[in-house]
């Protein structure tokens, strides 16, 4: 329970949750460094390609050496098989594009936190009745924060993060957790195509510090 609540906390202090694949080892283990070295402490990394896994386990143990003080968890995770092989391989949190009840029963059995995705009320209902804290809504560029407005009232206990739509700038920020959210995932729009192709960590390390920032002042505006 206690580290369910340290990742809770994290990213809800952070305001931010980075989020990314990479199916190179050395381009993956540089990104975690440079948000790292940006100042994040909650980082999630998506079963999304061929060495998902591996992957995965080569940077927890990077984290576990070099960052500490670093929450690491899986994205994309559909299924029981997929959840059990990324706890087994270290994942702190597990993140779902959908709500599979099978998966809360998962983080309930290793005393994780679970983020299931959701679209609509009804799957927002499902996920908070199968104990979800806090909800990804998901394509929030779909969605868009207007939605977050009608519904939170529906759901006044629930803490809700869009993936998808949210931009690295002041005015967007501000729109989002002004809706109500609690913080935002960040994917492509930090780290995109040609941050990992070229490798353009100087870029990655500045979107970081702004998309922190950004988040901080949105949260106290």
């Amino acid at each position: 329970m206690k580290i369910k609540k340290a990742v809770l906390n994290v990213i809800l202090t952070q305001g931010v949750l980075p989020l990314f694949y990479c199916d190179d080892a050395g381009t993956s283990i540089e990104i975690t460094r440079v948000l790292y070295r940006a100042g994040v402490r909650v980082l999630e990394f998506t079963n999304r390609g061929k060495n998902a896994v591996e992957n995965f386990k080569l940077l927890r143990k990077i984290i576990e050496k070099e960052m500490p003080d670093m929450f690491f968890g899986a994205g994309t995770i559909k299924n029981i098989s997929d959840a059990e092989t990324f706890v087994d391989a270290g994942a702190e949190f597990i993140v779902s594009p959908i709500v599979n009840p099978e998966l809360s029963k998962i983080a309930s059995k290793y005393k994780i936190l679970c983020i299931p995705g959701c679209m609509t009320p009804t799957e927002i209902y499902l996920a908070q009745k199968n104990g979800a804290e806090l909800v990804k809504i998901f394509p929030a560029n779909i969605l868009g924060p207007q939605f977050i407005s009608s519904i939170k009232e529906l759901f006044p206990d629930l803490l809700f993060l869009p993936t998808g739509g949210v931009e690295i700038n002041q005015e967007n920020m501000d729109e989002w957790f002004n809706s109500g959210v609690s913080a935002v995932g960040l994917g492509s729009k930090l780290i995109s195509k040609d941050v990992l192709k070229n490798k353009m960590y100087d870029k990655l390390y500045e979107d970081t510090l702004l998309a922190l920032k950004f988040a901080k002042n949105a949260k106290i505006g």
